[in-house]
């Protein structure tokens, strides 16, 4: 391959590494890349090397580990003191209005779909829902056997965050959300 190619190809290899949400096996970055193993193993090896501010290249703030039966990008462990504060002080923030309300519908009513949360809320819980998965408060639970549609729970960690020991102490609501049938209506649609 001729420089320009090399180039390209080093740039095709940290963008699929980028958005890999886990390790990608040799082969499969080879063949997506159109070069042979051998290759590819060579370049990623070089891709880390570079990072770790090996032949006079400055240090970064990830690093690209073969770990896993595959390549991943990872955060650079001399910035993990950064690296955990910044995401314990983003976790750490107070939940929105809406986040509450959507916890709310999931405590009371799991397992349940994000059609039936919306159906509830009135509004698009997209989002909202995306963020209790992340901050682990909410964990896909399943999936409804009509429709396929992701059904949600509260997690261990929501349990410990509110200071139960089990969603029974939850307090009675009952007559504030709509009955179980109303919502199988909405999950239809």
């Amino acid at each position: 391959m001729d420089r320009r190619a090399d180039e390209d190809v080093l740039g095709a290899l940290e963008a699929l590494l980028l958005v890999a949400r886990e390790p990608v096996p040799l082969a499969t970055l080879a063949e997506a890349v159109g070069a042979s193993e051998a290759e590819t193993d060579a370049m990623l090896r070089a891709i880390a090397a570079d990072y770790r501010g090996e032949g006079g290249a400055r240090t970064r703030g990830f690093c690209l580990r073969e770990a896993g039966g595959g390549w991943r990008l990872y955060t650079n462990p001399r910035f993990a003191d950064v690296v955990s504060a910044h995401v314990a002080a983003e976790n750490s923030g107070r939940l929105s209005a809406a986040a509450l309300e959507t916890l709310a519908v999931i405590a009371y009513r799991q397992p349940v779909t994000r059609a039936q949360i919306a159906a509830i809320r009135g509004v698009s819980v997209d989002s909202v829902v995306r963020t209790l998965v992340t901050r682990g408060l909410v964990t896909e639970a399943g999936a409804t056997a009509a429709s396929g549609a992701a059904l949600y729970g509260t997690t261990e960690y929501f349990l410990e965050v509110m200071g139960m020991n089990s969603l029974a102490e939850l307090a009675p609501l009952a007559p504030y959300l709509p009955e179980a049938y109303d919502l199988q209506e909405e999950d239809m649609q």
